[in-house]
């Protein structure tokens, strides 16, 4: 527990320098031609600004048509402006339902990003280019090396070219910035920031945060304060650990009798918990409007934790963290 209270502790500055500065950017940044925006927050070293919450493709592109639509429509107008997607998510109909809804109209409103799954140079090339028409876009705001799973699963997409063909979309004007994600292993980030170290390309990291993490198989223990090192923008995934702090879960089958939510903490909670941390962004998937207009509202009611807050946060999901169930996604192999 000391060794926990020290990490929150030196972490507790951290975030404060994060968030716009609201009188010197209020016009730029505050508000649009949609209206307001809601809080931005610096994307690690790149002069970008981005909504501290995000919209997650996953959802976009399993849901109905309908909601997809609605989802886009609501997140636009609730002032979020940054839209994450993926090759992989419906086989490309997330993206597909973002180059309808979104970029036609609102390209120069948000930021963009989508991710390859690609094992070798020739497989991402053609994800990128595939995303690129889907998207309906020239450019690509953020492009990722998307699920590493393993240190070696990082170092054979290494040796496959996947990381130069990167470099050179980047050249090309394909793709803005560079990054990569996972969810499954925290030493495989660990294996890509140590190979990356020397070209220093990646300008963001994606991966799990949330009440549970800190305990468990830690990405914000291990990866966090590397990332921060680097002065990268940290995008956090799962804050409600893939839907596992509900008593239900129909998509997954999943079902318990003792849920998170509530029987230990809030959905504000959870969320204010990770947005109380070093994060650029917190991605949500919400598969209706309903859900995303709840996300929007714990953004905008946002205050952020001190550390002996959040410790104590970690503290009440300690005993069912450890038991490794929740965060199911997590595969436990250093």
């Amino acid at each position: 527990m000391n060794d926990r209270r020290t990490f929150l502790k030196s972490l507790a500055g951290l975030t404060a320098g994060l968030s716009l500065a609201p009188s010197s950017f209020a016009k730029a940044y505050n508000s649009d031609r949609l209206g307001e925006v809601l809080p931005k927050r610096k994307l690690g070293r790149t002069n970008e600004y981005v909504t501290m919450l995000g919209t997650g493709g996953y959802h976009v592109g399993w849901t109905s048509e309908r909601d997809a639509q609605e989802i886009i429509e609501a997140a636009l107008e609730g002032g979020v402006r940054f839209f994450d997607t993926a090759e992989s998510y419906s086989a490309g109909r997330s993206e597909e339902r973002y180059g309808k809804y979104l970029t036609p109209n609102y390209r120069d409103l948000v930021f963009l990003m989508t991710k390859s799954t690609g094992k070798d140079a020739k497989t991402v090339r053609e994800h990128l280019e595939g995303s690129l028409h889907r998207l309906q876009v020239d450019q690509i705001d953020l492009f990722q090396v998307h699920a590493v799973s393993t240190p070696q699963d990082v170092d054979n997409r290494i040796s496959n070219g996947v990381l130069d063909v990167l470099l050179k979309a980047q050249q090309e004007g394909k793709v803005k910035y560079l990054g990569f994600t996972g969810h499954q292993n925290p030493f495989a980030h660990k294996r890509m920031l140590e190979r990356s170290a020397e070209s220093n390309m990646f300008d963001t990291v994606l991966m799990p945060v949330n009440v549970l993490d800190q305990t468990y198989f830690s990405f914000t223990q291990n990866v966090l304060p590397e990332a921060m090192e680097r002065n990268m923008g940290v995008l956090a995934i799962k804050s409600l650990a893939d839907g596992r702090f509900f008593a239900t879960k129909k998509e997954a089958g999943w079902t318990t009798e003792d849920p998170l939510i509530p029987n230990y903490l809030s959905i504000k909670e959870a969320m204010h918990f990770v947005w109380s941390l070093p994060v650029t962004v917190l991605i949500s998937g919400n598969e209706n409007a309903t859900y995303m207009r709840e996300k929007i509202a714990l953004a905008r009611s946002f205050t952020q934790l001190n550390a002996e807050e959040r410790l104590a946060l970690i503290e009440k999901v300690k005993e069912i963290a450890l038991t490794g169930k929740i965060e199911y996604f997590k595969q436990k192999e250093s």
